[in-house]
């Protein structure tokens, strides 16, 4: 069981805000500062989450730029840095993915986006349609591989054509790379590519459907791979208080920002993003989805649109549900980013049965680290 956090490089506060700065996003109460991502990423290190995820998008700065400054304010968190797949070479981003190793002692990892908003994409000067660009991030990563494994290669693909390319020697550690699609094409990719799959948050059954899929995809290439469930938390003292909590963030969504969102959405081709919308439906009642999933995130929100809500020991009985799914790593957030990573991660983590301090407790209890 691996835990990371998100990194709010668009900004942050105590409203549900969109990934990047696009139609529906919420007002930032705190700028996207070096200062106060230092005192996010801080505050996961301190609680619990190996890694912070970064997004990627026209509406974000750079996150390489960004992790790479965040990196020098922590000691070991790591950093899972997202790449948009086909904006730049492949061999590029293996000279940068060194760069990085080297100024950060190893901390990197990688999350591949192909991209679901065809406008964006076109913003960037991309045409490619959405089968065409999942062939494309799979030359990618295989070229990125290739560049990795530091001996001269040549490659002739579709999308990319190298001759002699390769670092002078073997990148190591070599990044993870983590991978997320809900397509037939993205999944093809994940199955011959990836190290962690990843999946925003759906109910468990859809979810136990996905991991069995995606693991006979990979057994098929005679491969194995991890799998990622990303996450919003709600997580309160008790369930009253986090169901309060949830009507306060739904209060400030606007009916002008819901419909501003739901437009962008209903124009992206991504598959993920439909199975996000499905959940909520454009409606604002009716949003519990399963037991302590609320979908009013995705009213709002891009990509992962769903959070947990309840208790500390609801939301761990969740995660605990998943786990025992499969899902191996989770990546969660909350609203503000700083005060929730201390929360989540003094207050559910522990309490998370196949989490290694919840085990280690069971076998001998601390003062302070609760059991269960």
């Amino acid at each position: 069981m691996t835990f990371h956090w998100f990194l709010p490089t668009s900004g942050d506060g105590d409203q549900v805000g969109a990934a990047t700065v696009t139609a529906g996003a919420a007002r930032h109460d705190r700028a996207a500062t070096v200062a106060y991502l230092a005192e996010v990423g801080r505050a996961a290190e301190a609680n619990g989450f190996t890694a912070v995820l970064t997004p990627v998008g026209a509406g974000c700065p750079d996150p390489w730029i960004v992790c790479a400054a965040v990196a020098q304010h922590t000691e070991r968190l790591g950093m899972l840095v997202a790449v948009r797949a086909g904006f730049a070479l492949p061999t590029l981003i293996a000279q940068q993915a060194a760069a990085f190793q080297a100024v950060t002692g190893g901390r990197l990892s990688l999350n591949i986006v192909t991209g679901g908003d065809p406008a964006e994409q076109r913003a960037y000067g991309d045409f490619l349609g959405h089968d065409d660009r999942y062939a494309r991030t799979g030359e990618f990563i295989e070229v990125l591989r290739r560049a990795w494994a530091g001996r001269p290669f040549d490659y002739s693909g579709a999308h990319y054509t190298v001759e002699g390319g390769g670092l002078a020697s073997p990148l190591v550690p070599v990044p993870a790379v983590y991978f997320g699609g809900a397509s037939p094409a993205a999944e093809t990719v994940a199955a011959r590519q990836a190290d962690t799959y990843l999946m925003w948050g759906e109910p468990p059954a859809a979810i136990a459907a996905r991991v069995a899929r995606i693991r006979t995809l990979a057994a098929e290439h005679g491969r194995t791979l991890r799998t990622g469930l990303r996450l919003h938390v709600i997580a309160r003292p008790t369930s009253g208080q986090a169901w309060a909590e949830a009507d306060r963030l739904m209060a400030g969504m606007s009916p002008e920002r819901i419909a501003a969102a739901q437009t962008r959405f209903r124009r992206m081709d991504s598959v993920g993003q439909a199975r996000m919308a499905a959940l909520n439906a454009g409606r604002t009642d009716g949003l519990t989805v399963a037991p302590n999933l609320w979908a009013g995130v995705g009213l709002v929100r891009e990509g992962a649109g769903t959070a947990l809500v309840g208790s500390y020991a609801e939301v761990a009985a969740r995660i605990d549900e998943y786990a025992a799914l499969g899902v191996d790593e989770f990546i969660l957030s909350g609203w503000p980013h700083r005060e929730e990573a201390e929360r989540v991660g003094a207050e559910v983590l522990p309490r998370v049965a196949a989490h290694p301090v919840a085990a280690a407790a069971r076998r001998s209890p601390v003062a302070g680290v609760p059991t269960r």
